[in-house]
């Protein structure tokens, strides 16, 4: 035979007919079905109020929450999340601050929950992250004492074009110069570009890159011609070391956003695709908040540099203690102790 099954809600209905019956007091009644008397006048109460309706199980669950978020708070952030689908939870309080500085905005972990209820948030695979590296990296604390440059990987536009663009920032305020694309990654395209900005912004103290071309060569110093028009305007070339990017993290990381605010899908041509990254330029600069940075925008803490860009190059000034030679007329070796070395061509210029 199976087992009898027994609810709770039939063990109070005898509960409550053994106490009209009169046979046993309250106390009793209650050590035979293992509650306490407390809880026996509960349900004595509620089926004088009730009737069996009262002995009903009730939900736990709190009928009011003093801390649950205003209607009209919840849609600003949504409505903040899909204006700006990449920003989390911490740029969209500082942008909602912003705009209402008034309104007491919720926890960063609050708004994270908002987002997740409304499917804003896609859950990221955890992965097994590299060690970090031990070795210092060069802090800086001002405007243009580093920019960073490189070329974000290619991509090709709706109409099959290959699309290449040059980036430069600048490392403290990441403040975005430029984001053009060049039909080739050249030195004359390069040069092009890096002279616009530094015609609108001066000159930085350094430029940091990795050792692709046209940034370096297999020259002595592993200096190239951009590196050397560089050195001419006073601009210390620094290349970070072969295989880590993470030198160059803060570029690394605005080109992961550039790609997902602009390249995801691609543009249908390289007019409509240069479009797009310059209004992500001014939205950069000019409204995105970055942590780092206390939250202000780029555009409030970069200063222009107090170096412009002269109108002449000017030449490079050797040390009296250094010993000069000419370079052959094919810009490719030099006479030294008698017998010819070989240099580079990119020297000879």
């Amino acid at each position: 035979m199976p087992w009898k099954e027994t609810r709770a809600l039939d063990l109070k209905k005898s509960f409550i007919k053994a106490w009209e019956r009169d046979e046993y007091s309250l106390a009793e009644l209650c050590r035979q079905n293992g509650i306490s008397r407390q809880t026996g006048y509960k349900w004595l109460h509620r089926y004088e109020e009730e009737g069996e309706g009262g002995l009903e199980e009730r939900s736990r669950a709190p009928q009011n929450c003093p801390h649950r978020l205003a209607e009209r708070v919840v849609e600003q952030i949504v409505a903040c999340r899909i204006q700006h689908p990449t920003w989390g939870p911490r740029k969209l309080l500082a942008e909602l601050g912003r705009k209402e500085p008034r309104t007491a905005w919720p926890a960063v972990s609050t708004v994270a929950d908002v987002l997740k209820r409304h499917g804003l948030i896609v859950p990221r695979k955890k992965r097994v992250r590299v060690p970090a590296h031990n070795e210092p990296v060069m802090e800086v604390n001002d405007s243009n004492q580093v920019w960073c440059a490189d070329f974000k990987g290619w991509f090709l536009t709706g109409d099959s074009q290959r699309c290449d663009p040059l980036t430069i920032t600048d490392a403290w305020s990441r403040f975005v110069f430029r984001c053009q694309i060049v039909p080739q990654t050249n030195y004359t395209e390069a040069q092009a570009v890096f002279e616009a900005a530094f015609r609108e912004f001066g000159l930085p103290e350094k430029m940091r890159t990795d050792n692709g071309a046209p940034f370096a060569s297999k020259a002595p110093g592993g200096l190239s011609r951009l590196a050397i028009w560089w050195l001419k305007l006073g601009i210390q070339p620094e290349r970070i070391p072969p295989g880590k990017p993470q030198y160059n993290g803060r570029h690394e990381r605005f080109h992961r956003t550039l790609k997902a605010e602009t390249a995801r899908p691609p543009a249908a041509n390289l007019r409509k695709q240069q479009q797009r990254f310059h209004a992500f330029v001014k939205e950069f600069n000019q409204e995105r908040p970055h942590e780092a940075l206390g939250y202000a925008v780029p555009a409030q803490v970069y200063k222009h540099s107090c170096r412009p860009y002269p109108n002449r190059l000017p030449e490079i000034v050797y040390p009296d203690d250094m010993v000069w030679r000419r370079i052959s007329q094919q810009g490719s070796s030099v006479k030294w102790k008698g017998r010819r070395e070989y240099i580079h061509r990119n020297l000879s210029l």
